[in-house]
């Protein structure tokens, strides 16, 4: 039957195909029985309301990079680490023997946009657990020598991505193609930056910074509604207002000049990433631009890897970010010849007109994995944050399996054209075996 189909159509059977195959596993199933968003002393709070024995608490603290300078990326993260090193109620060791007895887990994850403070407990430790994780915040002891272990840790730990190619390209990839914008500093800071924050610094922003405007709290979990809202009172309610506002970062535009980066390392292999910037996470054009970043994928699977043999990892990306982007990402011995093949492969998508019904499994298999990651109370949190934040309103998130099947041919042609260009390349390897010119020709 597939012989009688376009080769358009057959190429995108094989890419439902890869994903199909690539599907995650079902987790453990968390029954929605009512999402509600409210305000308590001046924190928003977003409440999802369920049946699971599981709490999660995620404090959003707003602004990310956007906060930070060269010389004070990572600062947030770092004092958000120290914190778990003793605070009033908890000195010293006293809290993390506090936390081991409860078998709960409190998590720093430092992003682009935001840094993610969070609970993960069980709903009867709630009242002991919330005491420890909101003390963090409130009172922590900053003291100078756990300032001291925590900054030697990170350093220790970020100057090890020196030793992975991959890690050292990831870093490097997101410097050379947000050069001058915020993204191009890191969430989690350098080596550099962290060791010139001083402990003052980090008890200022903690003053200053640590303020209700700059938080979004998003629960997931089954206590009522009241009791939630006497917790979130009594705690982070009492905190200053404060002044910040939340603002999706504006469009990159395109730059011209060198978009090519090329780090001269003696490696097995060759390592290439190159980004490209897309629209605000709420723009129209970004269901679209999912559903062609996975046709592209399946298509540079097929014939990067399986029909030339060219490599054993090649990926086209799409980052949710409040600014997406996407990127190209491979790693070969023959870089010039790969590189021909995949931008041979971003042209057809941006050329040719794919039939809007030979989408529809592709949309399936998307509607399903969407289902699949936002099974657990950690990933229903996270997402409803991102629908809040991204696109003003945490029901948007319902709309996602309408937006994609309202997907068209025409509109994965366009948005391939209009957004993915202008891509930004960071190489690590042999600089003798690539073209220079063939990274910037994408």
């Amino acid at each position: 039957m597939n012989r009688a189909l376009p080769a358009s159509a057959r190429r995108l059977l094989s890419t439902v195909a890869l994903l199909v195959a690539a599907a995650p596993v079902s987790a453990q199933a968390v029954a929605d029985t009512g999402t509600t968003r409210f305000e308590v002393a001046g924190v928003k709070v977003i409440y999802r309301h369920t049946r699971t024995p599981l709490f999660v608490a995620n404090l959003y603290l707003l602004g990310g990079v956007q906060l930070a300078t060269p010389q004070t990326a990572g600062l947030e993260s770092m004092l958000l680490e120290v914190t778990e090193r003793g605070t009033a109620r908890y000195p010293g060791e006293s809290l993390r023997r506090a936390m081991a007895r409860s078998g709960s887990e409190i998590g720093v994850g430092a992003q682009e946009d935001f840094t993610v403070f969070g609970l993960r407990t069980t709903t009867d430790r709630v009242d002991s657990t919330w005491s420890i994780y909101t003390d963090r915040l409130l009172r922590p002891t900053l003291a100078d020598a756990d300032i001291e272990f925590v900054r030697e840790n990170r350093i220790a730990a970020l100057r090890q991505r020196e030793d992975s190619p991959d890690a050292l390209l990831e870093y490097l990839a997101d410097s050379v193609a947000y050069v001058t914008y915020p993204y191009a500093l890191s969430a989690v800071g350098t080596d550099r930056s962290l060791a010139a924050i001083t402990p003052a610094q980090l008890r200022e922003f903690h003053r200053a910074q640590m303020v209700k405007s700059r938080m979004l709290l998003v629960v997931v979990g089954n206590i009522p509604r009241a009791k939630l809202e006497t917790l979130v009172r009594t705690t982070l309610g009492t905190l200053p207002v404060g002044t910040y506002e939340w603002k999706t970062p504006a469009v990159l535009e395109a730059r011209p000049g060198s978009n090519v980066h090329i780090l001269n390392r003696r490696l097995p292999t060759n390592y290439i990433l190159g980004w490209w910037s897309g629209p605000p996470a709420g723009h129209r054009d970004v269901p679209a631009l999912r559903v062609a970043t996975a046709i592209l994928q399946g298509r540079l699977f097929a014939e990067v890897r399986s029909r030339r043999n060219l490599t054993y990892a090649v990926e086209a990306r799409f980052r949710d970010r409040a600014l997406t982007s996407g990127g190209l990402y491979v790693t070969t011995t023959r870089p010039d010849l790969t590189l021909d093949v995949m931008r041979d492969q971003v042209r057809a998508l941006q050329q040719e007109t794919i039939p809007t019904e030979y989408l529809a499994p592709l949309v399936q298999q998307f509607i399903t994995e969407y289902f699949l990651d936002n099974e657990t109370t950690s990933a229903q949190a996270d997402f409803l944050a991102r629908a809040e934040l991204y696109r003003g309103d945490f029901r948007a998130g319902d709309r996602f399996v309408d937006d994609l099947q309202a997907v068209t041919g025409e509109d994965v042609r366009r948005v391939a054209s209009t957004w993915m260009r202008n891509i930004r390349f960071t190489y690590i390897g042999n600089p003798s075996q690539v073209d220079r010119f063939k990274l910037m020709g994408f």
